[in-house]
């Protein structure tokens, strides 16, 4: 079970870039990150105990603006949105221009990504599992998005069940400067057999 915090002060215009609403449960939107609006309420996310593996606890408002800066040179930074409620961070990058590029042959038509999910408040039944789907559902929407690869903290273990559900293939353990990771890859295909056996 995931859940949701309402947030109305980042209840704003945005440009939407994609939309899905699924039935019985509600409507999720994704527009790009507003620096000056999100990166307090991200801030909030990375210094709390669950949110360990984004390398941030203790960060100040500051490094994290800086953080995104910096990550806004090479990556697509979206904030997601259920029920016109923040609900979770994306970033979308070619695994090229990330560290992890050097650590396996990327491919054309690669895409990386790495997903943080609010805080939870009100449970919600698969609710983390429904914002994957979303997220991959929009990847998968430009055609150009042939393979996702992900490189997990290998003791993330909620993180891998996840992506195996989602049909994610364990490649190999990758000993990045910074962490031990599981090198994972999703093709179109790979996902859609997955959603099939859900």
């Amino acid at each position: 079970m995931n859940s949701i915090i309402t947030h109305p002060e980042n209840d704003v215009a945005n440009d939407v870039v994609f939309v899905k609403t699924i039935p019985g449960l509600g409507v999720f939107e994704l527009r790009p990150l507003d620096m000056e609006l999100d990166i307090p309420l991200i801030h909030n996310w990375v210094n709390r105990d669950y949110a360990v593996y984004w390398e941030m606890n203790g960060f100040s408002v500051e490094e994290v603006k800086n953080t995104y800066y910096n990550i806004q040179e090479k990556a697509q930074v979206y904030i997601g949105k259920f029920n016109n409620n923040v609900a979770f961070l994306l970033e979308c990058y070619d695994p090229k221009d990330d560290i992890v590029g050097k650590y396996y042959e990327a491919e054309k038509g690669d895409k990386g990504m790495h997903i943080l999910v609010a805080p939870s408040e009100k449970p919600i039944p698969n609710f983390t599992w429904n914002i994957f789907t979303v997220i991959l559902d929009f990847i998968f929407s430009d055609a150009k998005s042939q393979r996702i690869v992900v490189e997990p903290d290998a003791r993330n273990h909620k993180i891998h069940l996840l992506n195996k559900r989602a049909g994610f293939i364990f490649q190999r353990v990758l000993d990045l400067p910074h962490k031990q990771a599981h090198l994972e890859f999703c093709t179109r295909e790979d996902y859609y057999k997955a959603l099939q056996q859900v």
